[in-house]
């Protein structure tokens, strides 16, 4: 004999499951997924010899005042290296996936006295910006190694102010070489309504700058077509 209360337990579960919304449904990457092979891409003395920062910074047309964002932060070389551009004024959020570089970033963070950058832990799949908070949102050397591009470029648009950019450098070759061919870039960021503004290789590097702006309403997940990665 079930007793009443056991009969309204398991009607309230029903319900429950009947009401909980369905997660969003995305195409996966047709290309293949660069490991996460370290939280440095380089060393920094290297990197500033090549004066692949001072370029990209130049190039993305960062201002004191702007909100930034800098994901897959790693180790922070260009967190500290945009904290002094946009000035007191302005904000970096500085994001990474794996925990143990967040907190190696937020000792550097404190160490340099950089008040003007927060640190923050998000998922492979979801930054988890603010909404409608800055003015350029940067993937530096990284977006070859996001498994997930459409969920984690559905979910990172809206962290973008109106008129923002999200700023792209990464190598013209294959993504399991640590890469990413440009148009394959252009099509999958396409496919979340985000137009090429801007593309041309960095000087004394093997990389590109590439900075793209929101075009019209963000896709429904269902409403998302994969790109056809190259062969080769």
């Amino acid at each position: 004999m079930w007793s009443r209360a056991a009969v309204l337990a398991g009607a309230l579960a029903v319900a429950a499951c009947r009401q909980a919304p369905q997660q969003p449904q995305f195409p996966k990457a047709d290309r293949d997924v660069a490991s996460i092979v370290s939280d440095s891409f380089s060393t920094e003395d290297a990197r500033d010899r090549l004066g692949e920062a001072e370029q990209v910074i130049a190039l993305a047309q960062v201002k004191p005042g702007m909100s930034v964002a800098d994901i897959g932060a790693g180790e922070g070389y260009y967190t500290v290296r945009l904290a002094p551009v946009v000035g007191r004024k302005g904000r970096v959020l500085a994001e990474d996936i794996v925990p143990d570089t967040i907190d190696g970033l937020a000792q550097r963070v404190h160490r340099e006295n950089l008040d003007n950058v927060s640190v923050i832990l998000g998922e492979p799949d979801n930054p988890k910006l603010p909404w409608n908070s800055f003015d350029r949102i940067f993937l530096v050397h990284m977006y070859h190694e996001v498994a997930s591009p459409y969920a984690f470029l559905w979910n990172m648009r809206p962290g973008l102010k109106p008129g923002g950019e999200v700023i792209v450098v990464d190598a013209d070759r294959q993504p399991r070489r640590h890469g990413m061919p440009p148009k394959l870039l252009e099509c999958e960021l396409g496919a979340l309504g985000l137009r090429l503004t801007h593309y041309q290789p960095i000087a004394g590097a093997e990389a590109y700058f590439a900075s793209f702006r929101a075009v019209g309403p963000r896709p429904e997940p269902d409403q998302i077509r994969a790109c056809k990665a190259p062969k080769g």
